[in-house]
């Protein structure tokens, strides 16, 4: 379903793929399947696996994922910003037994989150609980690149209309 929606889109609208895998072989086995033109990664991937990836998918942009636990956040960026080509903070837990790695509906530390923007020379995104009501905040205090949103924007599972708007609207100011 992802390459057939991938097919019928305009060049210049970016495609994304989430994968949890994170072996670079799974990782091109499922972007083969899908032709997106980047991949976000959105559990931890070993750093010998970046040049694996770069090498396989040509062309193909890399975004992780990094999980806003606490500051070391900060130096998992220092360490991953010459591997990817953006960043994006999430408020998963991924030391739980059953991995959290997005959709939560929680909001992170934000001033964690500005200080790894100020910190790497690549875009980061935000992510982590962004609604209508908090969305300018999030803005005004991260100073991210781009935002990502889930379930902020739905009601019962579905994308919701006014939530749409509502957040579209609050995040113009």
């Amino acid at each position: 379903e992802i390459a057939t929606i991938v097919a019928g889109l305009p060049a210049e609208i970016n495609t994304f793929l989430l994968t949890s895998e994170t072996q670079s072989q799974a990782i091109a086995a499922h972007h083969q399947r899908t032709h997106t033109r980047t991949i976000q990664l959105v559990d931890h991937v070993e750093p010998d696996q970046y040049a694996q990836l770069r090498a396989a998918l040509p062309g193909v942009q890399l975004v992780q994922v990094i999980h806003v636990l606490d500051e070391k956040a900060i130096e998992e960026a220092l360490a991953l910003e010459d591997h990817v080509d953006a960043l994006l903070l999430d408020s998963g837990n991924p030391n739980l037994a059953v991995k959290e790695l997005g959709g939560t509906g929680r909001t992170h530390n934000w001033a964690v989150s500005r200080a790894l923007v100020e910190a790497v020379r690549i875009p980061v995104f935000l992510a982590g609980g962004l609604r209508a009501e908090n969305v300018q905040r999030a803005i005004d205090e991260v100073q991210p690149y781009g935002l990502d949103l889930c379930s902020g924007v739905r009601t019962s599972g579905n994308l919701d209309p006014r939530k749409l708007e509502a957040f579209f609207n609050a995040a113009r100011g």
